[in-house]
């Protein structure tokens, strides 16, 4: 059975950080790439960042520099570092694969970034 499970989300205040976490089973992950998105109140799911089998990373603009994902197979788990967390982060983050022609998703992790 494939499962994502997000976790590491929370509240934060303006310029802080957080560590999201995505424990995956049901696949391994070194085959896949992997992404993160997020969902804001009112606002369609956008992608923020990509880690490649090869571990090469891609994020999104309004991220990139704050941003870091990166994977560790062994443990079959992917992260998302948060740094300089904006009031506009605010969102459901969600970790994605597209495993056997299918897109699966995590139930999502809530981060808020409010003062």
């Amino acid at each position: 059975q494939v499962q994502l499970v997000e976790s590491g989300g929370g509240l934060v205040q303006p310029g802080g950080s957080l560590r999201l976490s995505c424990a995956v089973s049901g696949f391994t992950i070194r085959w896949q790439n992997m992404n993160w998105y997020r969902q804001a109140p009112g606002k369609e799911r956008e992608w923020v960042a990509t880690v490649s089998i090869g571990g090469s990373t891609n994020c999104a603009d309004s991220v990139k520099g704050r941003f870091t994902m990166s994977r560790d197979n062994a443990k079959n788990t992917v992260y998302l570092q948060m740094n300089s967390l904006k009031p506009e982060d605010t969102a459901v983050y969600y970790c994605s694969a597209r495993v056997r022609s299918m897109d699966v998703w995590g139930q999502g992790t809530q981060v808020t970034v409010s003062s």
